[in-house]
């Protein structure tokens, strides 16, 4: 992945469903939306890139793929879609949806607490509210699994995996137009807090992370 430093992806007016470009037939406020996300400048520990989004979910998506990376290594990774239906959908109560997933691997002991699936579904939430979003129709799941190893791979120690999928219903401003790149840069401080990074600035120790676990997400 390429870092994010709002670099615009080329090729604007090919298909929509294509990685990265939109077309030009598409509806101006979700261009305007999509570019908005482009444009965004992210914490150098995140890498990001567009991605394919999902063609049947609503008229228009555009996708990105997101890791946190400390070297060679990926502590947590996650995918975010900018759905647009200029009719609207009941279901979303606006013309915008953002559905979104993070995963991180986590050490055993710190998936065991009984605690972490509230305390991380309250770091979307927070994440959000911590950069005056609003966040409409809000759903979501978090998941923990645990994986061990046998055989061949009995070598590995066990690995226990947070996953949270999750979406929501952003504000829609000038134009119908709803502050994405804002809303990008708190699901990258939701991706930071899960691979067990600081929020940025914070030094009060007020806000916890989960443990850094070194190593690679297991594919």
């Amino acid at each position: 992945m390429a870092a994010a430093q709002g670099q615009r992806s080329d090729g604007a007016g090919e298909m929509e469903s294509s990685e990265g470009k939109v077309a030009d037939s598409a509806p101006l406020p979700f261009r305007a939306a999509v570019d908005a996300l482009r444009e965004a400048r992210l914490r150098p520990e995140i890498e990001i890139d567009p991605t394919r989004p999902p063609q049947r979910l609503a008229p228009y998506a555009y996708a990105l793929e997101a890791a946190v990376v400390d070297g060679d290594e990926d502590l947590a990774d996650g995918r975010l879609v900018l759905l647009h239906d200029p009719s609207g959908h009941d279901a979303w109560q606006g013309t915008f949806r953002l559905v979104t997933l993070v995963r991180a691997e986590l050490e055993p002991e710190m998936a065991a607490d009984p605690l972490l699936p509230e305390v991380c579904w309250s770091w979307l939430t927070g994440a959000l509210q911590a950069r005056g979003l609003t966040a409409g129709e809000a759903s979501g799941t978090v998941t923990r699994a645990g994986s061990h190893y046998f055989g061949g791979l009995s070598e590995r120690p066990p690995a226990s995996q947070i996953e949270i999928r999750a979406s929501w219903t952003p504000r829609e401003g000038t134009g119908g137009v709803p502050d994405t790149a804002a809303h990008l840069a708190a699901w990258c401080d939701l991706l930071c807090q899960v691979a067990g990074l600081p929020p940025a600035g914070a030094g009060d120790g007020s806000v916890v992370s989960l443990p850094q676990r070194r190593g690679p997400l297991s594919p």
